[in-house]
């Protein structure tokens, strides 16, 4: 059973369709040795004959002449050809390959509206290509991952998305669902021999097999998620707990002021840092505690919203001035639920520093309570960020916590929006299988392979809408 496109992608197809050429300056604003012009449509030829004297031939590098409408000469550079559908876009593309100055680039750009173009919207080369199924969905966000890669690591993970290795395993699994759905459905034709086909075990052997191949996709993604997007990791606690140290410290510079009198940190202040790989945003704040000072109560109200915007958070205790952690007690309340925090004891080169955790009053079965050992025991981590100590354990936390596997050669790039489509197939292969084993009912067997399939169709771009592709082309840089 395969999945057709829908309407609303036919649609997009033809609206790409309707004769439109675009143009845009394809590398990075500034300037350089090179700068690209690329064009993509059907006005190609007319284009080049008028600015280049002639379409150069396919896949050849020539060297031309760019030409302003008095015959005079713009710039100097080399053109390439890209006849459809053996291109980027699937359709005619021609590339301007000229010197890198910005005045020199816009006129060039000027000349192809002049003749007929239109300036291209951001990410509408990589968009056409989608429609013109050169690529697929997954494939074209893993173009703009590859390009705002921030680690080697999430670029390896971002071109194997790239080519083409998510898709495939996510058709794989479609596929597989798809089979197993064909038999389910001609079953219900025939009453008589529903209850018995759906109780084979070689049926409920298949759906298991499909949702262990989906667990795995699932936490495969959940770690790609985590290289592709990275993580906010905010630092909170009360003043003096170490807060600003701690991100000098792991940002490897002095980015915040330190200082012994509280309330020196103000406003939010942010960090980019890469921990394992994985890119993280490490994020700064006032400390917690009620003042009189309308200027630092300012920056408490932003420290708390930070909280609420958080992937982690990490609540620093003084161990030496707040060795039975009260500040974390009576912050504990206001922690945003589904945020992981965890309770980390500072300044523990110092004597008389707590040596370990004490229990501390609060909510129970919180989403946010110590989570440093996984498991909500009320452990916590020990640092000292003037000596490094424990920093390393603090790092590998943080990418345990967020579901990150380092080593994973085979890791692949994903986005939020992925690793949900994924969540929703595997709870519906799960109702799949309470209604195949303890049901025995074989339209609701057939209803959540459906929405299983459907949410991976969500994936490829099987199965979307023009809202959805909005959102994703609309994040890509102009020229791509």
């Amino acid at each position: 059973m395969e999945h057709q496109p829908t309407p609303r992608r036919e649609e997009l197809t033809a609206i790409a369709a309707d004769g439109d050429t675009i143009v845009a300056i394809a590398t990075p604003p500034g300037r350089g040795g090179i700068g690209v012009v690329r064009l993509s449509g059907p006005a190609v030829a007319t284009i080049a004959a008028a600015l280049l004297g002639s379409l150069p031939a396919p896949r050849s590098a020539r060297f031309a002449r760019f030409l302003d409408e008095t015959g005079e000469c713009i710039d100097a550079g080399i053109a390439l050809h890209f006849k459809a559908p053996h291109s980027y876009t699937g359709e005619d593309v021609l590339e301007l390959q000229a010197h890198g100055s910005p005045v020199l680039l816009e006129a060039l750009v000027a000349r192809c509206v002049a003749l007929g173009a239109r300036r291209a919207l951001p990410g509408e080369f990589t968009q056409r290509a989608y429609l013109n199924e050169r690529i697929d969905l997954a494939q074209a966000e893993a173009v703009a991952d590859l390009i705002a890669a921030g680690s080697e690591e999430a670029a390896r993970a971002a071109l194997r998305s790239l080519e083409g290795e998510f898709s495939r395993r996510v058709l794989e699994l479609d596929a597989q669902l798809a089979t197993l759905r064909v038999h389910v459905e001609a079953a219900i034709d025939f009453p008589s021999e529903e209850i018995e086909f759906l109780a084979d075990p070689a049926i409920a052997a298949r759906l298991d097999a499909a949702r262990s191949g989906c667990e795995a996709l699932l936490a495969g993604s959940r770690t790609g998620r985590v290289l592709t997007e990275g993580l906010t990791v905010v630092i909170a606690g009360a003043p003096n707990a170490g807060k600003s140290t701690l991100l000098n410290r792991l940002a490897g510079h002095e980015a915040a002021i330190v200082s012994d009198q509280p309330g020196t940190t103000r406003d939010l202040l942010r960090e980019r840092v890469l921990v394992g790989g994985v890119p993280m945003t490490l994020v700064d704040t006032a400390g917690l505690r009620d003042t009189g000072d309308p200027i630092e109560q300012e920056g408490v109200r932003r420290a708390r919203e930070a909280l609420g915007r958080a992937d982690h958070v990490l609540f620093l205790v003084d161990a030496v001035a707040d060795a039975p952690g009260g500040q974390f007690g009576l912050e504990r309340a206001q922690f945003p639920p589904g945020v992981p925090v965890t309770r980390v004891l500072t300044k523990c080169d110092l004597p008389g520093a707590a040596t370990q955790s004490r229990p501390v009053a609060g909510r129970g079965d919180h989403a946010g309570d110590d989570v440093a050992d996984g498991a909500g025991s009320g452990a916590v981590l020990r640092i000292s960020a003037s000596t490094g100590a424990g920093l390393e354990q603090l790092a590998a936390h943080l990418l345990s916590a967020a579901g990150f596997v380092s080593g994973e050669g085979g890791t692949l790039s994903a986005r939020a929006r992925h690793v949900e489509a994924l969540r929703r197939c595997h709870v519906a292969l799960e109702a799949a299988r309470i209604a195949l084993r303890t049901l025995q009912a074989g339209e609701l067997v057939a209803e959540e392979l459906k929405a299983a399939q459907q949410a991976l169709g969500e994936i490829t771009g099987q199965e979307g809408s023009e809202e959805l592709l909005g959102r994703i082309f609309a994040g890509f840089c102009i020229g791509k």
